[in-house]
């Protein structure tokens, strides 16, 4: 049995960034990508997010690429939140996402980050972040 220590910080956001996660439904979409996932034998350390994106924190396990997890959350509860009505309008997430690697050492500020996302947005939006993120990890940004 390997030993590993694959934590990702993903982000994802809603089609065309709508603000559909509004806060009385946010935590009923969350925890259901937590109690999918772990049907699925992905381990998702914290979820949480805003208005128009998640942020998850992701062991990682051998058997797992990145691509597959974010398809089988992304694409099953977007089908769960439609299915049952859960918005008030079509509901789906945007096709790009972001994947960074976490070392261990920065596991516990990660958790902390994903956390105060609502208090984070009151400063900063997610065009923003979006932005800083692309800058920070070295993202190239795709023309057209």
């Amino acid at each position: 049995m390997p030993y590993l220590k694959i934590w990702l910080h993903i982000v994802w956001s809603t089609k065309n960034r709508e603000p559909l996660l509004e806060k009385p439904i946010r935590q009923r979409i969350f925890d259901h990508i937590r109690e999918n996932a772990k049907e699925k034998g992905i381990y998702i350390d914290h979820i949480n997010g805003h208005n128009d994106h998640v942020h998850c924190l992701v062991s990682l396990m051998a058997d797992q690429t990145v691509a597959k997890i974010v398809q089988l959350i992304k694409g099953e509860s977007s089908h769960w939140v439609n299915q049952n009505q859960i918005t008030s309008r079509p509901f789906g997430w945007q096709t790009e996402y972001f994947a960074m690697s976490v070392s261990q050492s920065q596991v516990d500020r990660v958790r902390a980050y994903i956390r105060n996302q609502e208090s984070h947005h009151r400063e900063v939006s997610f065009a923003e972040e979006y932005e800083l993120m692309m800058d920070k990890y070295g993202f190239e940004k795709m023309s057209g």
